[in-house]
């Protein structure tokens, strides 16, 4: 009840600091990480500069070839286009498949997002992270317990690949534990265990690994929450750089602008909000309404079968949304 009650004050206050969530530069917008390396840094700042203006296009890669690129196909094929931001996800431990990619993409002059599928373990995929459970959630989260040390053992799988893509100065829209707020995946269920395990996996990727290329997206499901709910699972704005929904009822509820400002006054207004996943993508005229920093549609049937090539033309020849044509020749360099 306690909690509860400090979390409708603190929604009250964050309404009279945020009145207008269409104006998020009340505070200044900055990484949690005060060592940011200034290829994450320089990403930051072009979404900073451009949210609530404009919105960059992004597509979650999906399994149905080997190259992973048929939904960049189809786009291009509909729009003569390609998304700004490309999805990957270590699902069924594909470390260095991932890492191969997202350098490519790079390449291109592209943003890399990534995501995890993963066990309690750390390892398997989609089916493994719905099925598992936490037997002790305490001896996981304790420090000098043979569960924590086998937990960090396992983060550092992908903390290995993240360090290397830094290496290249790459830097990383970084969505681990997403939907965290629903009862479908391991890491869900308990705000308190949840943020727990959200502040372990930052503390020992930022200070342990010296991981300083990610960008922390905190990605809530699209369940319908009062916004002292969405306080409830909030980790801390010293702990993300962006905060995120999903929504798969786009028809009915377009970009879904109750979300969008739940989520602006989640963070006080100090941090872009994103729509990270998505079937049926928005028109820009709904974004006009709800401007997400951006967007993720994803993969497979959600994007052929919910959105139209005509429907495809419409967003991604707007001048609202980015491309990856429009993209800035990010530096991509490190300072040392």
């Amino acid at each position: 009840m306690a909690a509860k009650f400090l979390a409708f004050l603190l929604s009250v206050l964050s309404v009279l600091l945020c009145l207008n969530p269409l104006h998020p530069y009340r505070f200044a917008m900055k990484l949690s990480d005060p060592q940011a390396d200034p290829c994450a840094a320089e990403l930051y700042d072009y979404i900073c500069d451009n949210f609530c203006s404009r919105v960059l296009s992004g597509q979650q890669e999906g399994f149905s070839s080997p190259a992973r690129n048929d939904e960049f196909d189809f786009i291009f094929a509909a729009t003569g286009k390609y998304p700004a931001i490309r999805g990957f996800d270590f699902v069924n431990d594909d470390f260095e498949g991932v890492y191969e990619r997202a350098v490519e993409w790079a390449a291109r002059g592209g943003v890399v997002s990534i995501c995890w599928h993963c066990g309690k373990d750390l390892d398997k995929g989609y089916e493994e992270c719905k099925s598992d459970r936490v037997e002790d959630w305490d001896a996981l989260l304790t420090a000098g317990t043979p569960e924590h040390a086998a937990f960090l053992a396992n983060m550092d799988k992908a903390g290995a690949v993240l360090k290397r893509l830094g290496a290249q100065g790459i830097p990383v829209l970084w969505r681990p534990f997403h939907e965290f707020n629903g009862d479908w995946f391991w890491w869900a269920g308990e705000p308190a265990h949840f943020k727990a395990l959200w502040k372990l996996m930052y503390r020992h990727f930022t200070d342990d690994l010296g991981l300083h290329n990610l960008i922390w997206v905190l990605g809530y499901s699209e369940l319908d929450m009062p916004q002292e709910d969405f306080f409830l699972w909030y980790p801390g704005s010293r702990y993300c750089d962006i905060v995120g929904c999903d929504s798969y009822h786009v028809a009915e509820y377009g970009a879904d602008r109750n979300k969008f400002e739940r989520s602006m006054r989640t963070a006080f207004g100090a941090k872009p909000v994103m729509l990270h996943e998505c079937g049926l993508i928005p028109t820009a005229e709904q974004f006009a309404q709800a401007p997400w920093c951006a967007f993720v549609a994803w993969h497979s049937e959600y994007l052929t079968q919910e959105n139209s090539a005509e429907h495809l033309r419409g967003i991604y020849h707007s001048d609202l949304v980015i491309t990856l044509d429009e993209l800035p020749a990010f530096s991509y360099k490190r300072s040392d």
